[in-house]
């Protein structure tokens, strides 16, 4: 058994001892039976090259290749170690949990294939290069250090689609996976990957998925997603979900969507879009961050910096539950006066002022000014978070008498 960690980095010869590099990645057929196709060398004289496994000599020790390799590309249906999987999430189908990949154990005889991950500490150990120091320090004390390996066929990769890579329906293990279980693990990753994963679903369990996501996932995918495609979830997905995610939308891309659905299913969502924007609905943003009770400061402001660079402004965070229910409140203030480690369940404000999407807007506008805030949450019957409201975009939509 090969380690990936133990093949990065090192210098590759040809087979008369001529040195070509050094290996940066491995490239394997994203498949049931994952193969090892192909290595990325760093040139010494050149830019990176892949080159096809059947050049290779010897792999385990020093990585030796034919005297007279040629180079390859990227095929489709083929992934990186380094890029698609080392250090990415993935889904434990067995555990039903997510989990960081630290390294990836390759198996080398017969022939050269992906055997599995490595999740544990020992993975981390073996990449700094004190596996054998460590083990040996704690064998002293009578602890045995075990890998935590995870075989292939036990786990999916969320880095589905990069490049020219992409995954084959009847190759993904998602089916295995309920779809609110899922969507709480999509929502870990970001956009990207949820598209990914949404690609290889049946289309019926994608609408599934969706309809457990969070407002601002659903929305951030809607505007993706092709018009024709999006109809034909919205056909399967509960009509109030669909409503609230069409609502968020701009008119030319709803009007598109709503020409691709049926009679019966478009009068139902225009009403409900037309019921729940005659208050509060057209002036809903989801310019908005949520965040778990648990989590710290420093995770919060790094996440504030990598989410809302295009926010027109941000003066709250929300804290939801993980019934995706609103539980509290704090503003950027309260934030920065915090230790780093501080968990948010700790400042928060629990007794929340928050309005409805039937809530008439000068009463909204009365709870603004009553309170002296700058923003309201919008929630559900069920204290789901929607989106917010702005003092500016509410005062100015309310014409003066006279």
């Amino acid at each position: 058994m090969l380690y990936f960690s133990e093949l990065k980095g090192k210098k590759v010869y040809t087979e008369d001892n001529i040195q070509v590099g050094v290996l940066t990645d491995v490239i394997f057929q994203a498949s049931e039976n994952p193969t090892v196709e192909k290595i990325v060398v760093k040139m010494q004289s050149e830019p990176s090259a892949i080159i096809s496994v059947k050049y290779v000599k010897r792999l385990n020790g020093e990585i030796y290749l034919e005297k007279n390799f040629h180079t390859s590309k990227l095929e489709e249906n083929e992934l990186f170690i380094s890029k698609n999987l080392l250090d990415n999430q993935i889904i434990d189908i067995s555990g039903d949990k997510i989990v960081r990949v630290n390294d990836v154990a390759i198996q080398d005889k017969p022939g050269l294939y992906i055997a599995g991950v490595d999740i544990g500490f020992l993975g981390i150990l073996r990449w700094i290069g004190i596996e054998d120091i460590i083990t040996r320090i704690y064998n002293k004390f009578g602890v045995k250090l075990t890998s935590r390996f995870l075989s292939w066929a036990d786990i999916q990769a969320l880095e589905l689609t990069r490049g020219h890579v992409k995954i084959k329906k009847e190759q993904t293990k998602l089916d295995k996976i309920r779809p609110e279980d899922l969507a709480d693990y999509l929502e870990q990753t970001n956009v990207e990957n949820i598209k990914g994963v949404l690609k290889v679903l049946s289309r019926k369990k994608a609408a599934e998925v969706i309809n457990n996501l969070n407002l601002n996932y659903q929305t951030a995918l809607f505007k993706q997603l092709e018009s024709e495609e999006a109809a034909k979830i919205v056909h399967l997905m509960d009509p109030e979900e669909a409503a609230d995610i069409l609502a968020t939308l701009s008119k030319k891309k709803r009007e598109k969507i709503y020409g691709m659905l049926s009679d019966a299913t478009f009068n139902e969502i225009n009403y409900l879009i037309t019921m729940s924007k005659t208050p509060i609905g057209n002036l809903l943003t989801t310019e908005f961050v949520s965040v778990a009770p648990d989590q710290r400061v420093k995770e919060i402001i790094s996440k504030i910096k990598s989410e809302t660079g295009d926010f027109n402004a941000l003066s709250y965070v929300y804290v939801v539950n993980k019934e995706k229910q609103l539980v509290g409140v704090f503003d950027l203030h309260q934030l920065l006066l915090q230790n780093a480690e501080t968990p948010i369940y700790k400042f928060m404000t629990q007794n929340l002022t928050v309005i409805y999407l039937t809530t008439p807007v000068q009463v909204a506008l009365q709870k603004l000014i009553k309170y002296k805030l700058f923003a309201l949450p919008v929630v559900d019957k069920d204290k789901h978070l929607l989106g917010v409201v702005m003092f500016d975009d509410i005062s100015s939509s309310i014409k003066p008498n006279g």
